[in-house]
């Protein structure tokens, strides 16, 4: 069942289509991936969901009921552009937006405590958000996103200003709240935390979706017809018009290569004329990465 729905998303600034016809649909408690170059929309399409600006047509969906304002309770949203007020304490801060989100004094205090020692931070509480270094304010920001266990959790960016510690300590959280429940909306440019994070992904580019569906069965469709040979030594192959070379590089006296099929032949057929090159170590399926399909996707577009 779809946690959230976007259905047929429109949104124009000026003479910029900022957004044209962009659907998604959330699984419930599930890790889902918003991706696409700058300026694609992303920001657009995160920005109606919290209401901060309204579609021009289309519809938004939490829990099968249309999305009202009432909803901002439900969703914790952690922007990439940070949101503290610099000259205010950490702990008065964190109480503050606690409260905004409608937890009691008495709750938010209960909950600040529990992510505070959580996250190694209760030495913070009194220190002003200027005087915190990036990444410390990011975890501060974080505490105050999911404090008030939203349905619906937006991360935009969430690892910007964090060292590798850190950027595992949160990616170990976001996890932690999948399993206790929670559905979440992953916006980022790094395709690593999209493989180790996300269920699902929608791929948007010039305001348009082009590409959706699950990580699994994304990496598998991009498989089909790749192979990566390993040969010992100086090696390099050429295509013969059953396949083509995709990649070549050369490590460690080893020389790897990813090529593609271009017709329906078997693996001997592949196999054979590669190993009068040389000595072929290892031939396997390839499974591109993420970062291979974006790039490949958008280039396909330009």
């Amino acid at each position: 069942m779809a946690l959230f729905e976007a259905k047929n998303v429109t949104k124009q600034y000026g003479d910029q289509l900022a957004l044209d016809k962009v659907s998604i649909s959330v699984p419930e408690q599930c890790i889902y991936g918003l991706l696409g170059p700058n300026g694609a929309g992303k920001t657009t399409l995160i920005r109606i969901i919290n209401q901060i600006t309204a579609p021009d047509s289309g519809e938004l969906f939490l829990n099968g009921k249309k999305l009202m304002p009432e909803d901002v309770q439900n969703i914790g949203y952690l922007p990439e552009e940070r949101g503290l007020y610099k000259k205010m304490k950490v702990g008065e801060q964190a109480l503050y937006f606690a409260r905004l989100k409608g937890l009691s004094k008495a709750e938010a205090m209960k909950r600040l405590r529990y992510w505070f020692k959580k996250l190694d931070i209760i030495e913070w509480w009194g220190k002003k958000i200027e005087e915190l270094s990036k990444g410390m304010a990011q975890k501060v920001q974080f505490v105050t996103t999911v404090l008030h266990e939203p349905k619906l959790l937006i991360f935009d960016e969430p690892f910007t200003g964090f060292d590798p510690l850190n950027t595992n300590i949160i990616k170990n959280e976001i996890l932690s709240l999948r399993e206790k429940g929670a559905t979440i909306i992953f916006s980022t440019h790094n395709m690593e935390s999209v493989e180790e994070l996300c269920d699902n992904i929608t791929l948007i580019d010039k305001a348009k979706t082009i590409l959706e569906g699950s990580v699994d069965e994304i990496r598998s469709r991009w498989a089909a017809n790749e192979y990566d040979l390993v040969f010992d030594g100086d090696v390099e192959i050429e295509g013969n018009g059953q396949f083509n070379i995709l990649n070549q590089q050369k490590e460690n006296n080893k020389s790897f290569i990813r090529l593609k099929t271009t017709s329906s032949i078997t693996t001997n057929d592949i196999i054979q004329p590669c190993m009068k090159q040389g000595n072929l170590i290892s031939f396997n399926p390839a499974m591109p990465s993420m970062n291979e399909i974006f790039i490949r996707v958008i280039e396909a577009r330009s």
